[in-house]
C-alpha cells in the first residue's frame, strides 16, 4: 500500500520527548472520550467511549514500512513509532494487534494516551505491549477534571485513577506522565498537591509539566505566568524523582516525502506547525510559498496566531470557524447517548 494520500502515518517529526518520531494517526479526527479545552485538534463534536476498528493493522504496518523506506533513502533516522492521533488512541480496538505487528520492525513503539480508558482491563493489556507510554494526569480533583478535560458523562475520575495505578503496577516499559497546566483552572498549589500524590504512587520514569504551546480548542485558554509555572514545578520536583518542563519549541526539522501538500496536510492534522517550520520544509523541498497560500485560500489549512507565533493547522469540514470557538466553560460536554459495550457504567 502506498503512502501517497495516507492519513495514518506522518513524519518523521521532531519530538521533544522521543527524538525523531514517525507518527501514527490511528483515530479519525475528534473521536475521543474527552474534549479538553487545550486540545490542538479542535473541539470534539461527539464524545465516544465505545472502542471499534478504524484502520486495518496490516494497512498501518505497510504504510509504516513504506515511510521507513523513504526515510532510509533520505538518510533520516527514526527513533520511535508513535501513536499520536487526532483522538484517543486506545479507542482503537485493534491497538494491541497493531502494536504487535509494528514490533517486528525493531523500532520502539510509543503511545501517548489521555488515560481516559485505562479503567478497562483489555486497554491496559494492549497498551502494555508498547515500549514507551505517556499517561495524561492533569488533575485528580473532580470539578477541575470536568472543567479542563470535559469527559464523556459515562466515565468517572476515581475509576480512571485506579486504572492508571493498575497500569503502572504491571507495565514493564518506560512510563512517563504529562500534566498540562491551564491558567486559572489547575495551576493552584492544592491541585498540584493532588497530582503529586498520584505520581508518588505511579512512580513514572519522568513526569512532564506542560503548558498550551499550540493553538487550543477553546478561546480563553492560556498558560500560567512564569512565577506560577515555576511554583508548580517546584512542588512537583520536591516529591517526584524526575521532573521536566515540556514547554520548549521542538524545532523545524520536519521531514518531507516529496509531496509537500500531503506532508502539510498529514503533519498539521495532529501537529500544528509554526511558520518557521513550514518555511524550513518548503526550503528543503524547493517548494514555493504560494503552495501554502493556495492551501489556506482553499480552506485545506488554517492560519492561527497564538502567543505571538503564526501556526498552520489542518482544517476539517466539521470545524467551526476559528473566530467562533466556544469560550472556556466549567461544564463538561453533554451526553451522547452512546452505551458502554462492556456494561460497566
Amino acid at each position: 500500500m502506498s503512502t501517497v494520500g495516507s492519513t495514518c502515518v506522518f513524519g518523521p517529526v521532531p519530538s521533544r520527548r522521543l527524538g525523531k518520531s514517525l507518527g501514527i494517526n490511528n483515530i479519525p479526527a475528534k473521536n475521543c472520550p474527552y474534549s479538553c479545552v487545550y486540545c490542538q485538534v479542535g473541539q470534539v463534536a461527539r464524545s465516544r467511549i465505545e472502542r471499534r476498528a478504524f484502520f486495518s493493522p496490516a494497512d498501518i504496518l505497510q504504510e509504516v514500512r513504506d515511510r521507513l523506506d523513504q526515510a532510509g533513502e533520505a538518510g533520516q533516522p527514526i527513533d520511535y513509532l508513535t501513536f499520536v492521533p487526532d483522538g484517543e488512541p486506545t479507542l482503537d480496538i485493534n491497538l494491541g494487534r497493531t502494536i504487535d505487528l509494528l514490533q517486528s520492525l525493531s523500532i520502539p513503539v510509543a503511545v501517548i494516551t489521555n488515560s481516559s480508558l485505562l479503567w478497562r482491563e483489555e486497554v491496559r493489556e494492549e497498551l502494555g505491549r508498547a515500549d514507551w507510554v505517556s499517561l495524561k494526569i492533569d488533575t485528580v480533583t473532580e470539578d477541575i477534571w470536568r472543567r479542563i478535560n470535559r469527559p464523556h458523562q459515562a466515565i468517572n475520575l476515581p475509576q480512571i485513577i485506579e486504572g492508571i495505578r493498575a497500569f503502572a503496577r504491571t507495565f514493564t516499559g518506560t512510563l512517563v506522565t504529562e500534566t498540562m497546566l491551564v491558567r486559572g483552572v489547575n495551576d493552584q498549589e492544592a491541585s498540584m498537591a493532588g497530582v503529586v500524590g498520584l505520581l508518588q504512587k505511579v512512580q513514572p520514569h519522568r513526569a512532564y509539566l506542560s503548558i498550551p504551546t499550540r493553538p487550543p480548542a477553546v478561546a480563553g485558554v492560556s498558560s500560567p505566568d512564569e512565577t506560577t509555572l515555576n511554583r508548580m514545578y517546584q512542588i512537583m520536583a520536591d516529591h517526584v524523582k524526575a521532573v521536566e518542563y515540556l514547554i520548549g519549541y521542538e524545532g523545524n526539522d520536519f521531514a518531507s516525502t516529496g509531496d509537500i501538500e500531503q506532508d502539510l496536510l498529514s503533519i498539521t492534522a495532529v501537529h500544528p506547525l509554526r511558520q518557521e517550520a513550514v518555511n524550513a520544509l518548503l526550503a528543503r523541498t524547493g517548494s514555493s510559498p504560494e503552495i501554502v497560500a493556495r492551501m489556506v485560500a482553499q480552506g485545506d489549512i488554517a492560519q492561527v496566531r497564538h502567543n505571538g507565533h503564526l501556526f498552520y493547522l489542518r482544517k476539517y469540514s466539521q470545524d467551526r470557524p476559528l473566530d467562533q470557538k466556544q469560550p472556556l466553560d466549567p461544564a463538561p460536554i453533554g451526553a451522547t447517548g452512546e452505551k458502554d459495550p462492556h456494561g460497566t457504567h
